[in-house]
């Protein structure tokens, strides 16, 4: 069963990136804003063992993503959500930690303390604006970053010269 999980998960991602690969502009286009923040953003989604909130303090709001296992269907459900439109949490400054080790006592387990599948939202000035027990899709959790004050802050200021 495990073996099959992987090799669907496997399929999934060779079928997203070499999708990706075929929606390539021409090289005369200019890079939209959000392909340009992109490019100078880290990974989306990265490993929370070794991460430090204090990183990113003023920098990006942090979606963390728990679980007790990789194979906790929350936790795929909520992976392949937020694989959907990674452009939204980019235009948003999101950087998303996944830690499915309980083991490894990381920095955010101490933290936010999870007790099974989690998620949580931390914004920029470091504190934890949501957490939930089921998975959200992209669009619930830009409605949510995007009530917050300081994301509002973000967008009056983009709209002015």
């Amino acid at each position: 069963m495990t073996h099959r999980l992987a090799f669907v998960l496997t399929g999934f991602l060779a079928a997203s990136g070499a999708a990706a690969q075929g929606t390539e502009t021409a090289e005369n286009d200019a890079p939209t804003a959000v392909e340009t923040v992109a490019e100078n953003a880290p990974e989306l989604i990265q490993s929370g063992l070794n991460a430090d909130l204090e990183e990113y303090l003023w920098l990006n709001r942090v979606f963390v993503v728990f679980a007790d296992t990789e194979r906790d269907p929350r936790y795929i459900k909520q992976i392949e959500l937020l694989e959907e439109f990674p452009e939204e949490l980019i235009e948003r400054d999101v950087v998303v930690f996944t830690d499915t080790d309980p083991a490894a006592k990381s920095a955010l387990r101490k933290r936010l303390r999870p007790r099974g599948f989690m998620m949580a939202l931390v914004g920029k000035d470091g504190i934890v604006y949501l957490r939930k027990p089921e998975p959200w899709t992209v669009r619930e959790i830009s409605a949510s970053i995007d009530k917050n004050p300081l994301r509002q802050q973000e967008i009056r200021d983009r709209r002015q010269p």
